[in-house]
């Protein structure tokens, strides 16, 4: 199974051009995707630099008509001029797709620091070797406070699925909304998280839960052990980030998962977005 995920920057290049079709050509260069998970979707948004105010969720649907498309909107607000706004994130699958959760993430005010609200898609896809739950999310970027309770809220969905997939409970087709859909236990958590590798967030999200709960952890470091983490911001966008490149984009596996992660890489030629793609690879 391949799995990218991408902020993709409303589909803006380093060169300023908003192109999604450039978007979804690299990321095929990159790998013949089974599920492809997107930062920064808009639709309603012509002020975005680049952007004509289009409807990005059913742009990129539109264009992989073979896969599930699952938009989770973050930002749903009035448009100037009549009608609505949205901004938020995508999982787009190939492999078939089984309950989805759009979580509001934790936005506690902090008084005084620019932010928006954020969101965490979660799907449960069948796949050749059971149920995993996939969720991709993009955390606060300019408040810790807020960007550490996101974390915090990770960590009890994660533990709140796991418990639901070991637990039997009744409902079954023809019980309407009570019909019993089963939630994934091995986890795939991908994104844009706006921390560093040695941050403290990033530590609080792998922490031992001190219970049966599979903590999560690093695909990357699992594929590279003792390696540092390849730059996935501003390796060519240097007008937004002038300074040397970082890493912000990561998946991270549940322990259970850990031994099915083989290929973790990420695409360092394209320039479609501020972003590197990042693929994740699962082996039978």
């Amino acid at each position: 199974m391949k799995l990218i995920t991408w902020n993709i920057q409303w589909g803006r290049g380093a060169d300023g051009r908003v192109d999604l079709e450039r978007i979804l050509a690299h990321a095929r260069r990159l790998a013949d995707f089974d599920v492809l998970c997107l930062q920064e979707v808009s639709a309603g948004y012509p002020e975005l630099p680049g952007g004509d105010g289009s409807d990005q969720f059913r742009a990129l649907a539109k264009r992989l008509p073979e896969f599930t498309a699952i938009a989770g909107v973050a930002t749903d607000a009035p448009r100037t001029g009549g009608g609505r706004r949205a901004f938020g994130n995508m999982i787009l699958s190939r492999l078939p797709v089984l309950q989805v959760f759009r979580h509001l993430l934790p936005w506690p005010a902090d008084a005084g620091v620019m932010s928006m609200q954020r969101v965490a898609v979660e799907a449960t896809l069948r796949t050749p070797f059971g149920l995993l739950r996939v969720t991709t999310t993009h955390l606060e970027y300019y408040s810790l406070l807020q960007r550490s309770a996101q974390v915090e809220r990770l960590r009890e969905l994660h533990r709140e699925a796991v418990a639901q997939s070991r637990a039997q409970r009744p409902g079954g087709i023809g019980d309407g909304a009570f019909e019993h859909m089963p939630r994934g236990g091995p986890a795939i958590l991908t994104g844009d998280f706006n921390f560093l590798p040695d941050a403290a967030e990033r530590d609080a999200l792998l922490a031992d839960f001190g219970d049966d709960t599979p903590a999560y952890r690093d695909a990357w470091l699992i594929a590279h052990p003792g390696q540092p983490h390849a730059p996935s911001v501003g390796v060519y966008d240097k007008a937004q980030w002038p300074g040397p490149p970082f890493t912000f984009d990561f998946a991270f596996v549940s322990a259970d998962l850990a031994p099915r992660v083989g290929n973790v890489r990420i695409d360092a030629q394209s320039d479609a977005s501020d972003h590197q793609p990042l693929l994740l690879e699962l082996s039978n």
